[in-house]
């Protein structure tokens, strides 16, 4: 189980990149629960997750450099094969994906959506996912590797919608 500190970046799965900005100890129905207060980067969201939950909740540190290189790999596949059941189940199955805080899970949601846009049309959910999958992976992917790194990778910057130069 990980332990964080105040000034910690943390992912809470769903919400993305947070900084613990407190730890406090709170009474709820007489017993002391000590929490973390988390400020997601994203939307500036405030969630407080109990200490002896937060790896239930999936509540985890940044991935290492190792683990950026590997979804940086996976994000570059484009020999993938994509489903071609209906949209709403191919929404459902990336949906669970998503909910499971997993980088990989998420990197390969990514990469499989960015895949079928160049096909076709995706539907109104799919660009929704799109866009939640890239938010929630460029910010882990940028503090895991920096930004300069990913917008030196061509494949990947086009993926993030990073321009190659200048900065941003």
């Amino acid at each position: 189980m990980a332990s964080f500190k105040v000034g910690d970046n943390a992912v809470y799965p769903g919400h993305g990149v947070g900084e613990v900005t407190a730890i406090e100890t709170k009474e709820i129905f007489g017993k002391k629960q000590i929490f973390y207060t988390i400020r997601v980067a994203e939307t500036g969201m405030k969630i407080m997750v109990p200490q002896q939950n937060a790896a239930a909740v999936g509540l985890r540190p940044i991935i290492s450099r190792e683990e950026a290189d590997k979804v940086l790999e996976i994000l570059k596949e484009t020999e993938v094969k994509i489903d071609n059941q209906t949209w709403n189940r191919r929404y459902r199955e990336y949906t669970e994906k998503l909910k499971t805080g997993s980088v990989y899970e998420i990197a390969e949601v990514l990469r499989d959506l960015f895949v079928l846009k160049v096909d076709k049309e995706l539907s109104f959910g799919e660009r929704k996912m799109l866009d939640s999958a890239r938010t929630l992976l460029l910010k882990e992917l940028a503090l895991a590797t920096g930004t300069e790194a990913l917008r030196a990778q061509a494949d990947v910057a086009a993926i993030f919608g990073l321009a190659a130069e200048g900065p941003q």
